[in-house]
């Protein structure tokens, strides 16, 4: 069905987080169809060696290290009137292999995966736009939440950021979001079209994230997984760890909340054996945490799209207590296939709930895994995609 370039703004293997996951998946379903060319990022060595996984699925693959730091990617973004996170995976390299490749190889289709990566689809060129999220309203978030002069910049940063997706979307034959509710507020936010505005969900690998046994008999836990340099997910563990657990052990003394994630950040570090607080960093597979975890949670404040954490543990048939951002894109019943809570104390609270009542919440745990068969399989998730380079 022809030549494909794929381009991504971090290489797309393991998928081991949120962004590899979908990105993965869709090079994965692509190369079913198509002889699909890619051209990613890496963030360090062990990115580059990982992308030699890809090699049975691609037929030219270009990695290129992405060294220009945050600051400097500011800096460069000033006078040039750009997003900054748009300047930080300016690369001339990249640039150069882009532009050989469209003219060796009979491309056919482009699917840019990332707002970062729009940068290198020529304009007379038609392609996917796959946004995930809507990182501008991200930006804006963290304005709100800000002090002086970091509020600035981020207000800033949401500014050139929305501007950039939105002339990026006017280019694309068609944009697309994890959510429906993300792709909603794009489209009221740039007054296009539903046909040219899409959500494509995420998917589940369901046999990698199935049920096993949970232990019995041991102190209870409760977990929490994510890439734990991440600014939202620093907020969340922190927020839980310092607001919540104490209302927790105050009727469970000898509850446990596990921070599992790479990278963890100083701050959270710096908590360990606070209120039964544990800092596990980069793990091989989050899957025993999540079979060993009573409960798990999400109390994001900060959140875009479909969280992969909670559809991981309802596919693992545990039971999610999550705050309403993280819910947003999760089609899930509240109080029968998870928890959704608003504030810490309300987290407590339900927590505490489940802990109280192991039968009911493994059954809470059973009635999501079964949603999540119904719902969210790759292959049902990732099917539009084929209509939509047809049209191309």
């Amino acid at each position: 069905m022809g030549d494909l370039l794929f381009l991504a703004h971090r290489v797309p293997f393991p998928p081991d987080r949120g962004d590899k996951m979908r990105s993965f998946n869709i090079l994965k379903h692509l190369a079913e169809r198509h002889r699909v060319h890619l051209a990613a990022f890496a963030d360090d060595e062990a990115d580059e060696h990982a992308a030699e996984g890809l090699r049975p699925l691609v037929a030219r693959m270009h990695i290129e290290r992405r060294t220009r730091s945050r600051a400097v990617a500011a800096a460069l973004s000033l006078p040039l009137r750009r997003a900054a996170s748009v300047m930080a995976f300016a690369h001339t390299g990249m640039a150069a292999f882009v532009d050989g490749l469209l003219t060796d190889e009979p491309i056919e289709h482009l699917y840019v995966f990332s707002s970062q990566m729009a940068q290198y689809a020529p304009d007379d060129r038609p392609f996917v736009m796959d946004f995930v999220d809507m990182d501008s309203e991200k930006f804006a978030a963290y304005g709100r939440d800000a002090k002086a002069p970091m509020r600035w910049m981020w207000r800033r940063e949401a500014r050139r950021l929305f501007h950039f997706e939105r002339e990026t979307a006017r280019r694309a034959v068609v944009s697309l979001f994890v959510s429906e509710a993300e792709a909603a507020l794009f489209r009221e936010r740039t007054k296009l079209s539903e046909e040219r505005v899409q959500a494509l969900e995420n998917g589940i690998d369901l046999e990698r994230y199935k049920p096993e046994p949970h232990p019995q008999g041991r102190a209870p836990l409760i977990v929490f997984t994510g890439q734990m340099d991440y600014p939202p997910n620093i907020e969340a563990a922190g927020s839980f760890a310092r607001q919540t657990m104490p209302a927790i052990r105050a009727r469970f003394p000898q509850a446990r909340f596990a921070i599992v994630g790479r990278k963890p950040d100083a701050s959270l570090i710096a908590m360990e054996g606070m209120h039964g607080v544990e800092v596990t960093g980069e793990v091989p597979d989050v899957r025993p945490w999540l079979v060993d975890a009573d409960v798990v949670v999400a109390p994001l404040r900060i959140a875009r799209g479909i969280q992969n954490k909670v559809l991981e543990a309802m596919a693992m048939g545990r039971p999610v207590v999550a705050s309403r951002q993280a819910f947003e894109g999760i089609d899930a019943e509240p109080g029968r296939e998870l928890i959704v809570a608003e504030d810490p104390r309300s987290e407590g609270e339900a927590v505490a709930a489940l802990l109280s009542d192991p039968v009911g919440a493994e059954a809470i745990g059973a009635a999501a895994r079964a949603r999540v068969e119904a719902r969210y399989a790759w292959d049902a998730r990732l099917a539009p995609i084929n209509a939509m380079l047809e049209h191309i």
